[in-house]
């Protein structure tokens, strides 16, 4: 099906605009579109059809060129891009080119810019987990940033919302620091999993593993297959795309929910260069857009904006779209915009070897791993550090001893045989730990240099402290004790360093709070001093929690939509 050209309204003058068409993007159009509102989604990247726009997703591992990897003229001309596993061969079409997305660093940040309709719901990691009391009320009790102007009880019926039908496979814990889901069936654990489990539970009461929360369907329900969907076959390749819709994403859920609407129309190639506010009426009035192919520019009007670009590609709209009224950026009268630039801090862990087990292997490519929930500084655990972290990883087996087979000098016989033998088990445990929202981390525009299309680039100035750094020890130190005591031999540690942004998790450059004097929107996502502008993308959040942030981002939207329209009926937007 094709997502292009299908006008709901005549003219530029539509009831909505949504700025981006990722996780948010897509959920806002839907919430919109099926409330009766005419919206116009812009998205800056390329059009992306779902299933045929997938090249590389049902390609044989034979068939890639260079079997995934980068070549050097790709590592040249990507310096920022070729820093980590997001950008490869197989995926090089889904995202920007350095050139085209240019961004300086005072301090190393790494910026992952997604090129295609869909943003990175198409590759994102999945994991899926709703924060809880012991998040939205941790600001407040550990005395720094703003307090959250809502707590879990105000999102709890929207997760529920969202993930019926999103579509969440997983666990039911009881845990008050993960609240539990509307579960699909979990996905099965291996032997090892299941074993170094019990044993983790044995040893350290408090503590858990469970099978990941993923949004990938163990089993498609009826809210799933009234889109198109269906479960998921066990690839992992979903990073390409996934032609059966297992997973969640823009593509495969939201845009043919909007799609039966009649009332959406969907533009890419779109890049919005400002936010029009009109100071006689103290609201938005819509959007500057320019033509990334052809460069013209255009003006869209409407009577309410979603801002979903991604916190970063959202406040860095904000800060260009400025005003006799706004002059540091669209609603920045706290002057906290661009500010407590948060991240996920990971790469760091252990792993090891499991004896035994040889005669046991598993079917399929499992798309999911454990999770390890946050137990420090819970309770009567106290550490010298804030917050907490949890583990993802798992166990697997490989095939043979593939990296000390040198092509060269390895033919024959013994050397078939041993490459296509089965590795033995082995166990990981790799952490994932909360960054507090320093209001020294940010970003800013340098309106001195812009990029082709004439929009000022920008400049980050952010890093880890001291309090990420005490936690990365315990995040490495606990992991290789609890795989010791499971039973795990061989068991090495690792710190591979990790900068703000390899995460790809960016929260709070426009921080919710109660205080326009010291936030930039209020409980129900609105700007506050322009009430028909919405951010909710991870712009809004407060605090990071140390668990996946796109389910949260998802739940938020679906809330402020709801509101946005009931505002509006009352004539108060």
């Amino acid at each position: 099906m094709s997502y292009l050209n299908i006008d709901a309204v005549k003219g530029n003058t539509y009831d909505a605009i949504v700025v981006g068409s990722g996780i948010t993007g897509g959920w806002a159009a839907k919430e919109l579109t099926e409330k009766g509102l005419r919206v116009l989604m812009l998205e800056k990247g390329k059009n992306l059809e779902h299933v045929t726009g997938y090249e590389n997703a049902m390609k044989d591992p034979w068939e890639s060129k260079y079997n995934g990897r980068l070549t050097v003229e790709q590592k040249e001309t990507h310096p920022k891009l070729m820093r980590d596993y997001p950008y490869n061969e197989m995926t090089e079409k889904y995202w920007f080119n350095d050139a085209d997305s240019l961004y300086k660093e005072e301090k190393r940040f790494d910026w992952y810019r997604p090129n295609i309709v869909g943003g990175k719901s198409i590759m994102w990691g999945r994991q899926s987990y709703r924060l809880s009391d012991l998040d939205f009320e941790a600001n407040l009790k550990d005395g720094i940033a703003v307090d959250w102007p809502i707590r879990y009880k105000d999102v709890a019926p929207w997760y529920s919302y969202v993930e019926k039908f999103v579509g969440i496979s997983g666990e039911k814990l009881g845990l008050p620091q993960l609240p539990d889901s509307e579960f699909l069936p979990p996905m099965d654990m291996y032997c090892v999993e299941k074993e170094v489990r019990k044993r983790i539970e044995k040893n350290y009461p408090g503590r858990v593993m469970t099978i990941g929360r993923v949004a990938n369907l163990s089993k498609a329900a009826q809210a799933q297959l009234g889109v198109g969907r269906t479960g998921c076959q066990y690839r992992n390749k979903c990073s390409l795309g996934c032609p059966y819709g297992a997973y969640f994403s823009t593509q495969s859920s939201t845009l043919p929910a909007c799609m039966k609407t009649g009332r959406l129309t969907l533009r890419p190639d779109s890049i919005v260069s400002e936010v029009l506010y009109d100071e006689n009426k103290k609201k938005a009035t819509g959007v500057r857009v320019i033509d990334s192919v052809t460069m013209q520019t255009t003006e869209y009007f409407a009577k309410v904006v979603f801002l979903c670009a991604s916190a970063l590609g959202t406040t860095a709209l904000m800060l260009n779209s400025t005003s006799n009224r706004f002059q540091n950026g669209l609603g920045n009268d706290s002057g906290e915009l661009g500010h407590n630039l948060m991240d996920h801090h990971f790469r760091v862990g252990a792993s090891g070897t499991w004896e035994g087990d040889e005669d046991t292997y598993y079917y399929g490519r499992r798309a999911n791993g454990i999770y390890v929930p946050r137990y420090r500084n819970i309770g009567s655990d106290k550490r010298d550090y804030l917050r907490g972290f949890g583990y993802q990883g798992g166990g697997g087996r490989g095939r043979g001893a593939w990296a000390s087979n040198v092509s060269e000098l390895s033919f024959g016989t013994d050397f078939k045989e041993q490459a296509s033998g089965i590795g033995p088990w082995s166990m990981g445990l790799s952490g994932f730990g909360e960054t507090l929202p320093y209001h020294e981390n940010r970003m800013y525009l340098d309106k001195n240099t812009k990029d082709k299309w004439g929009i000022p680039v920008v400049v980050f100035d952010a890093e880890l402290k001291e309090n990420e750094k005490k936690m990365r020890i315990d995040m490495m130190n606990d992991a290789k004790e609890m795989l010791e005591t499971a039973g795990v031999k061989n068991v090495k540690t690792y710190d591979r360093g990790s900068y703000l942004g390899m995460a790809i998790h960016e929260m709070g450059t426009a921080r919710m709070g109660r205080d326009p004097k010291t936030s930039v929107v209020n409980g129900n996502n609105q700007l506050h001093a322009i009430k028909n502008v919405f951010v909710t993308d991870g712009a809004c959040m407060t605090s990071a929690s140390c668990v996946n942030p796109s389910l949260t981002y998802m739940a938020l939207t679906a809330r402020a939509a709801n509101f946005a329209v009931n505002e509006l009926k009352k004539q108060n937007l």
